[in-house]
């Protein structure tokens, strides 16, 4: 039992080093995912910078181009020098605002963004002549609102003024009207996520498979400790439950070999009834632990029939009467459910209510005659069946497990209660196998309380 002890102890030890380990592990992985991610946020940022900029300079490039081709075509020697200004006025080009629309440069700067990867990229732009002071000559419906965000946030908001002009010095350009484009670009962030979006979804993906697999590996492991335990539990209440009746029928048999008792008829008897009365309980122990094995919930789907829980209560009432008298109890009915029919198996269904019975004197206090309070009522389609007692009750570690197979609620000395932790197992098994729902209320030193729900017929 002691290397019992230290094993689990020992095993319990790695399990959480194990834990810590791939949690440190983990952590350190989603530390270096985040750190890298955002190198690549900034490093695509730096890039989007440069591609916007790259942008404007084509962009403009390309209206002082168009501005260049709009040129009176009259021979810049046959201009003369200091020509009145009349003259030049007269001879002055369209501007850009006259000869686009706002439309047409719109779709041109967009061509620019996507030519250069930055498709869909957002922006606002206006052409502005500088002889103009009224206002904007060209511009996009929104630029105003825009522009005036962009001069207070100047970090999600960028906005650039170029020149629209070729400063050679010669006469004949002189000509060009004197424009700026105000260009405005923002969200840009947005714009950097969503191109690196991919990137961020595969590593979130990935981490989000890390830390499932961390979980499973977890989980896996306290389920092999849980059977494990459970295991050994059943192990050694199966090993208390059995020599008991082997003790007893090997100091039965040692007796018949006393010559006083060979002459003595009843006592011959009374040691036979004794040595059968165990052989039938070594036989019970062992069919339960069978028939949990070999349990069909498609058989007892089968096999159910038309009962009314009232009659099955006054019938475990009757077979209780013995146990009851023996431990002093005392059970009161209250049976309020106006409908009590059910489609139930005719043995599986009385078992099920019995286990409950059984529990409730089982964990009784022992300085304290047990006092069990069996109730029935309707709700909705289903009725209600309560049983309640005053006995040892549960912690909420025990109320989480009652329902396994093989564990059962210690109380202090573990044998002093017997059974193998079969009974509310089967019990759930065989609720849920008619369609209806078992929960349990309990608190240590208080008693606990069964409600099964069943559905009516």
């Amino acid at each position: 039992m002691e290397g019992s002890t230290y094993f689990c102890f020992r095993m319990k030890r790695i399990f959480t080093l194990i834990t810590i380990l791939i949690s440190i592990s983990l952590i350190g992985i989603i530390v270096i995912q985040y750190s890298w991610l955002k190198n690549v946020v900034a490093i695509r940022k730096e890039q989007v910078t440069f591609k916007v900029q790259e942008v404007e300079y084509e962009v403009v490039e390309n209206l002082v181009d168009v501005k260049m081709r709009l040129l009176p075509a009259i021979p810049q020697d046959a201009l003369p020098k200091g020509a009145p200004e009349e003259l030049l006025k007269m001879l002055e080009p369209p501007t850009l605002a006259e000869r686009f629309t706002v439309a047409e440069i719109q779709k041109s700067i967009a061509k620019s963004f996507e030519d250069n990867g930055l498709k869909g990229a957002k922006f606002q732009f206006a052409v502005i002549s500088n002889s103009n002071n009224t206002g904007f000559d060209l511009a996009t419906p929104e630029f105003k609102k825009y522009y005036e965000i962009g001069n207070v946030d100047t970090v999600n908001y960028a906005i650039h003024s170029w020149p629209l002009v070729n400063l050679s010095g010669d006469e004949a350009v002189s000509l060009l009207p004197d424009e700026t484009l105000v260009l405005i670009t923002y969200d840009m962030q947005d714009f950097v996520l969503r191109s690196v979006g991919w990137v961020i979804l595969a590593a979130l993906l990935f981490t989000m498979i890390i830390i499932t697999a961390f979980y499973l590996t977890v989980r896996t492991i306290l389920t092999q400790k849980k059977l494990s335990e459970m295991k050994t539990d059943f192990i050694n209440n199966m090993t208390h439950e059995l020599r008991t009746p082997l003790a007893t029928i090997a100091i039965a048999v040692d007796t018949l070999k006393n010559e006083k008792i060979i002459g003595n008829r009843e006592q011959l008897l009374s040691i036979g009834q004794i040595i059968k009365a165990e052989n039938a309980r070594m036989n019970t122990q062992v069919e339960q632990i069978l028939q949990a094995a070999q349990l069909d919930i498609n058989q007892v789907l089968k096999d159910k029939k038309p009962l009314h829980v009232h009659e099955v209560l006054g019938k475990l009432e009757d077979k209780f009467a013995l146990q009851v008298a023996e431990k002093n109890a005392q059970i009161s009915f209250a049976l309020l459910a106006e409908k009590d029919q059910v489609l139930g198996h005719p043995v599986h269904f009385v078992n099920m209510i019995s286990n409950l019975f059984d529990n409730a004197l089982k964990y009784s206090k022992e300085d304290v005659d047990p006092i069990i309070k069996v109730s029935t009522k309707n709700e909705k389609n289903n009725i209600v069946l309560t049983v309640e007692d005053n006995g040892i009750g549960m912690s909420k570690e025990t109320i989480s497990r009652i329902f396994d197979k093989f564990f059962r609620a210690h109380t202090g000395n573990v044998h002093n209660v017997k059974g193998f932790g079969l009974g509310l197992n089967y019990t759930r098994k065989m609720v849920e196998a008619h369609d209806g729902s078992i929960s349990v209320q309990s608190e240590m030193g208080k008693g606990s309380k069964f409600a099964i729900s069943i559905p009516l017929h």
